[in-house]
């Protein structure tokens, strides 16, 4: 398996049927093969074969040209979870900042860290809605954000175009670094999944209830706490014997 086959680039809730094609022609333009829809074009009940239909039979299909086979295997999931639950590593674009939102890194660098992890893992990239991005609590599934230095006069970017410059710049640095790797001899650095993380979190929760470090009743504060955690475990990523080692702490804590 390549590394670019490691990447999924994951669209919540988009809207328009071309933007989805559009986004499947962008990543295979680039070699990318990946793509997944979270509840997408706004269905009243969620319906894959439904969905299946109206996108094959839509502007979507237009769109796409040269990469209908992206668009028709596109994964099609009802909740951001199920899309991201298998991901060492999940990463959100914004164009909005906010202390709420935790680490905004500007997109070359937001590569750099991508292509570290992509090696021997696997990897969401989140692109939010044409109108209105991607959600706090959304953001809070990610490790950190990339943002796409743009003009102030009109910082919004279309999600096609967005995806199609995030697919560009990781296509040209990764073909950059590991196109004389074939013959390094070094094993990648495997990490647990999305999901591991997130159970892990509970358990740390509890441990600092019982410690007192998150005070009884102030929900703010361990709203705070608790997001600001998950985006350092999440952004750092954890091997299984580092999460291992993280649940046993939390154990002998509760009890001690």
């Amino acid at each position: 398996m390549s590394w670019k086959d490691r990447i999924t680039f994951v669209l919540v809730e988009p809207k328009e049927p071309g933007n989805i094609g559009a986004s499947a022609r962008a990543l295979k333009n680039m070699g990318f093969l990946n793509l997944a829809l979270v509840n997408p074009l706004k269905q009243e009940t969620f319906n894959e074969r439904r969905l299946r239909e109206i996108l094959e039979n839509s502007e979507a299909r237009w769109f796409a040209t040269g990469a209908l086979d992206v668009l028709k295997k596109a994964g099609l999931y009802r909740t951001l979870h199920e899309a991201i639950s298998d991901k060492a590593l999940v990463v959100g674009t914004t164009r909005r900042t906010g202390k709420r939102r935790g680490v905004i890194l500007p997109l070359k660098e937001g590569i750099k860290r991508i292509l570290e992890v992509s090696s021997g893992n696997r990897v969401a990239i989140l692109f939010g809605r044409e109108d209105r991005g991607l959600y706090n609590e959304e953001v809070r599934e990610c490790g950190f954000l990339m943002t796409i230095p743009a003009s102030k006069k009109a910082p919004s970017l279309n999600l096609a175009q967005s995806v199609l410059l995030v697919s560009y710049e990781l296509h040209m640095a990764g073909e950059a670094l590991f196109s004389d790797r074939d013959s390094i001899d070094v094993p990648p650095l495997r990490l647990v999944s999305h999901t591991d993380i997130e159970n892990l979190l509970k358990r740390i929760r509890e441990a600092l209830k019982v410690l007192g470090y998150i005070p009884r009743g102030d929900r703010d504060l361990e709203r705070k706490i608790m997001d600001n955690m998950g985006f350092l475990l999440k952004r750092a990523g954890l091997t299984e014997w580092e999460l291992n080692m993280l649940h046993g702490i939390a154990t002998r804590i509760m009890e001690k």
